[in-house]
């Protein structure tokens, strides 16, 4: 017996004295602690799944059967990706991410490789188009899986084309009449073509098979494709869907981040879907979307923001993030309606159905959720980082459905004036700006992440309550301002990543953390809307700034890199060139300087990594279509 190995335990007895069973429960009791404690704090396990998940939870959801599924597995798709960001004739690569909470994992295999760019890189690719075959059956698999869940799965791109009120290209690929702004506009797309000509080769053929970001490898080439072909550069956006049609490995065995994964490919490829009709594009965004489903498996339908592509599993056990899960509603409605499959729209609706239920303090949303309790794990509320693009989803939802998502705009409009009552601040110097909430308390401070907020109050500025359009175009006025003055108030003109009112300062980095800048496009984003939207001359100057700010102190040798102090006289760079400088900064520029009809916002809504999305007019799409301005494309 166990007790009898145990000091003080008599030979005749069982007992124990007081003070030593206290101590023996207070180790069991630990002991227990640990252990189901440890289902929710530690890596996860296979394991501890079994064990402690139900079953309907730790099997993977699928759109077909299990016999798909087994297919699947077996015939294990391959095709490299993930480009965070191109950089430095050293080939280093970026995981910086483009919100505190977005840091996709890079695996070990992925760190080894690098060391090896050009040997074994070259190896993977040539040994990647081999495996092209095999992709092709998995997106085989995947179409007969839709089948079986819907008769009807054909998706009309030409009626699609006949149901947008406009060209997308616009007339003359939105070709401006003002010379200057022409001149203008050159160089924001000279800026890309000297990336794609000197650059291009070194990515397909050396970064591509080693560089990550949210498990998946060549973000670059898919968050560039469609910013190659808005602004006509046929040969690099040819060589681009070459990469992504022989290279592109959607079986990438490895975490990967749920929200990067959405965001940078999904929105990716269905932008580039839409825009070209090549039904390649759609069918490799039809196998990722199904991959990304099991992430949904959670007992209070949040996704885990981490999933496994590979296993077709979740991988993370942690809180869901705000401005990772509220950021999938634009791509999965699309997902629907490419596939005839509404499973994509039921997940993003359980989201909200959660989120409309559980109480929120003053009207906020804090930035983490537990996805097993549903409840918020804290109370920390940001329009920056960590919260940003929900917000942004709600009204483009609205947007996005041909304003019939009712539901939708109430959330939104209903968030907005909960920030407005709890967030947005005026300095002593007159700066409109947006505070940081911390159970309760404001920190003073408003993120590069948050200028965004300038364009999307525009946007939403004319379907709110008719006495308030003003307020809301004065609103995106003021924010919009406040982030151009933490440009125009550094030594670069750039702005720093986030900048403080408190002290005695006002819209500049205290802080030396603060004061890098790694090509972020929000600021800019929030100019070309509040010219589409207002036609002040002053949005186009304040771009032009940020254009020769970039020439000046972001280019380097092998293409564009971000910079570690915007106050100093003599700039050290990063040698990072994030992918998002690719899909958005450049993007957002280049329509800056472009006529409103190139990707005119009647038609289309952009992502949140400013991949543009098609308007869904539902009654003409199910309808003889073609009811809209007889000048769209052909």
């Amino acid at each position: 017996m166990v007790f009898r190995k145990l000091p003080g335990v008599s030979a005749s007895g069982m007992g124990l004295r007081l003070s030593q069973k206290f101590v023996f429960l207070l180790f069991l009791s630990g002991l227990v602690t640990l252990c189901f404690g440890a289902l929710f704090f530690l890596p996860d396990s296979v394991r501890l799944k079994r064990i402690f998940l139900s079953k309907t939870e730790s099997q993977p959801v699928t759109v077909g059967s299990e016999n798909d599924v087994r297919e699947h597995l077996k015939k294990g798709a391959k095709d490299p990706e993930h480009l965070r960001g191109i950089t430095s004739a050293k080939g280093e690569t970026s995981t910086k991410l483009k919100a505190l909470s977005r840091k996709p994992s890079v695996t070990n295999e992925a760190k080894t490789d690098k060391k090896d760019a050009g040997g074994e890189a070259l190896e993977d690719m040539m040994l990647s188009r081999s495996k092209t075959e095999s992709a092709s059956k998995d997106e085989k698999v995947t179409s007969s899986s839709n089948q079986g869940a819907n008769t009807d799965t054909s998706f009309d791109y030409n009626k699609f084309k006949k149901c947008l009120l406009k060209p997308p290209l616009g007339i003359e690929h939105g070709k401006p009449s003002d010379p200057q702004t022409l001149q203008r506009r050159e160089k924001v797309k000279e800026c890309d073509v000297w990336h794609c000509k000197s650059l291009y080769p070194l990515v397909l053929t050396v970064l591509c098979p080693v560089c990550f970001a949210g498990g998946l490898r060549g973000a670059s080439i898919v968050d560039s494709l469609d910013t190659l072909y808005i602004m006509g550069l046929m040969d690099e956006y040819n060589d681009a869907k070459e990469w992504v049609e022989t290279s592109l490995d959607l079986n990438s065995n490895g975490e990967a981040s749920l929200f990067e994964v959405n965001i940078r490919y999904v929105g990716g490829l269905l932008s580039a879907y839409y825009l070209t009709g090549e039904e390649m594009f759609k069918r490799k965004v039809m196998v990722l979307g199904e991959k990304l489903l099991p992430a949904f498996n959670t007992p209070t339908g949040i996704p885990r923001g981490v999933i496994n592509l590979g296993s077709w599993g979740w991988a993370s056990a942690g809180s869901s993030i705000l401005a990772e899960f509220g950021t999938l509603h634009l791509e999965f409605v699309h997902l629907s309606e490419l596939s005839n499959n509404g499973i994509y729209t039921e997940k993003v609706m359980n989201i909200r159905k959660l989120l409309n239920k559980i109480e929120k303090p003053h009207g906020l949303y804090p930035n983490f959720l537990s996805p097993v309790s549903g409840n918020w794990v804290q109370h920390h509320v940001s329009i920056g980082g960590l919260g940003d693009s929900f917000y942004e989803y709600l009204i483009k939802s609205y947007l996005m459905s041909d304003k019939t998502d009712e539901e939708a705009k109430k959330m939104y409009y209903s968030a907005l004036e909960a920030i407005e009552a709890n967030l947005v601040q005026k300095s002593p110097g007159g700066l409109t700006y947006m505070a940081e909430w911390r159970g309760g308390i404001l920190d003073h401070k408003m993120g590069h992440l948050a200028c965004f907020s300038g364009g999307m109050v525009v946007i939403g500025a004319d379907d709110g309550a008719p006495e308030k359009r003003q307020h809301y175009l004065d609103l995106a006025a003021e924010i919009t301002h406040t982030c151009h003055e933490s440009y125009s108030r550094s030594a670069t003109k750039l702005g720093p990543e986030a900048f403080r009112f408190d002290g005695g300062a006002e819209a500049t980095a205290t802080r030396l953390s603060d004061r890098y800048y790694i090509l972020r496009p929000e600021v800019i984003e929030s100019y070309m809307y509040m010219w589409r939207l207002t036609h002040d001359p002053k949005y186009r100057e304040w771009g032009w700034e940020a254009v020769e700010a970039l020439e000046k102190h972001c280019r380097v040798e092998a293409g564009f890199s971000g910079i570690r102090d915007v106050y100093a006289q003599t700039v050290s760079h990063d040698n990072m060139q994030q992918s998002f400088f690719l899909s958005e900064t450049l993007k957002y520029l280049y329509l800056l300087f472009s006529d409103d009809d190139l990707l005119p916002l009647e038609d289309w809504v952009f992502n949140t990594e400013a991949h543009p999305l098609p308007v869904v007019r539902k009654s003409c799409l199910q309808g003889e279509g073609g009811t809209h301005d007889k000048t769209t494309s052909e």
